[in-house]
């Protein structure tokens, strides 16, 4: 069957790859030594990279694919830092004061990714839009509301509702019912911000070597043996950032990490009333479906850019696709006919407690499992890891190191419930929302 008009022209890469190409790849011959040896080029490693390098560490930095091609470069660009579980219900799991300290670490982080972008003189677009949350049923806008009355009483973040008779001041939809606007999120280009993270870890002296993958890391009497094929890096410390594509090589995360896809499109270039008219405030937008949809303006202005979970069942690149266009055609009913330009995907990580992890285990430290709201807590926790590796145990410390990193019996890695909890979250929204999605 051909494929529909609409993606005649489809590109199945990142739409942020037009203005960011991923960097040519670099394999430089591997040093005998030095003082850390990280595996991951994305958000993660580098952000720890350079903060070993401008400490005055040797760092050597690895990743199987080139610089950022993972989650780091083919993500929404929505600077969330967000948890999983709602504040009640971290309120319930953890007890007032540690939810607290979780949420308010998110704060925090969403303000270290802000000040690292203007210290560094990155150029990605960056603007703090404000973000949208969409509530799917009448239910979903009550419990935004119980939640934001939490958030303002004990973080003091803002939050305001919006009810449905003035939505769409916010969104040109009248597909939610009302909904809540967070004034403290913002959006980046997110292969741009890579981009101008990767050139200052190459300033700083960093060897990054790409599509170079490591295959083994074993210990050694003065620290870690970091085995590929090409060679081997001897480091007295050791750094794993590869969060959803996470492999064999270290088995231990591999068990503890679910790599979950998430899928994205692009729409052709709109008129600039179009634009305004749907997405007059030009917010990150999120709701609350279980199967959720996460979306924009891209930088410019000219297009929607539109993600969610929704295909993440199926390696289809047309499916995902396709399944992505009808919801957006069902928020924005407008749009129906609109030409897709690019649709692409890739793997987030997860943790079976659906919080990020700063983890040491056998001497390794981990920086990982960020669910879905990597472009803040990755370089954060990229970050704490290399404090701690330096030694620096007050500024390392973080409430994300406090918690068990969990794993499951006989699970290795590989999610086979995944198609069957997407049914099944699918089968809930049509039914619990009342809508057929």
């Amino acid at each position: 069957m051909p494929n529909p008009p609409i993606i005649d022209e489809l590109k199945l890469t990142p739409y942020w790859w037009e203005d960011a190409p991923r960097p040519d790849s670099t394999q430089p011959d591997i040093p005998a030594q030095a003082d850390v040896g990280i595996v991951g080029a994305g958000f993660a490693g580098l952000t720890a990279a350079l903060t070993l390098a401008r400490a005055g560490r040797s760092v050597v930095v690895f990743d199987a694919m080139r610089a950022g091609e993972g989650a780091s470069s083919r993500n929404g660009g929505i600077c969330s830092g967000n948890i999983k579980f709602s504040f009640s219900q971290m309120i319930e799991k953890y007890g007032l004061d540690q939810a607290k300290a979780i949420f308010g670490e998110g704060v925090a982080a969403r303000q270290s990714l802000v000040k690292m972008i203007v210290d560094e003189n990155i150029s990605c677009d960056f603007e703090m839009t404000g973000r949208f949350d969409g509530a799917n049923h009448i239910r979903d806008y009550e419990t935004l509301g119980r939640e934001s009355d939490l958030l303002n009483k004990h973080l003091d973040f803002g939050a305001v509702m919006i009810p449905r008779n003035e939505q769409r001041n916010e969104l040109g939809t009248d597909f939610y019912q009302g909904g809540r606007v967070r004034p403290d999120i913002g959006g980046v280009h997110p292969a741009q911000l890579h981009q101008g993270i990767y050139e200052r870890v190459l300033e700083a002296g960093v060897t990054v070597i790409t599509e170079t993958a490591v295959t083994a890391i074993d210990r050694a009497r003065d620290g870690y043996a970091l085995k590929t094929a090409r060679g081997t890096l001897r480091a007295g410390d050791c750094i794993v950032a590869t969060n959803g594509y996470t492999d064999q090589v270290t088995d231990w995360l591999r068990r503890r990490i679910i790599p979950i896809p998430s899928q994205v499109i692009a729409t052709d270039t709109l008129p600039p009333e179009v634009i305004a008219e749907l997405m007059p405030k030009r917010r990150m937008v999120g709701d609350t479906r279980f199967l959720y949809n996460y979306y924009r303006p891209s930088p410019d202005g000219t297009r929607i850019v539109f993600g969610g979970r929704r295909g993440a069942d199926t390696d289809d690149d047309i499916k995902k696709c396709m399944h992505l266009y009808t919801n957006l055609t069902e928020i924005f009913p407008s749009l129906e006919g609109v030409k897709l330009t690019h649709s692409w995907w890739g793997y987030t990580g997860y943790s079976f407690d659906m919080v990020p992890h700063l983890s040491v285990h056998d001497g390794i430290h981990y920086a990982t499992a960020f669910c879905g709201s990597g472009v803040v807590w990755a370089p954060w926790l990229g970050r704490k890891a290399a404090l701690m590796v330096l030694g620096q145990t007050e500024e390392a410390r973080s409430e994300l190191a406090k918690a068990t990193f969990p794993t499951r019996p006989f699970y290795n890695g590989k999610p086979w419930f995944l198609p069957f909890v997407i049914g099944w979250y699918g089968i809930k929204d049509r039914f619990i929302n009342g809508r057929k999605f």
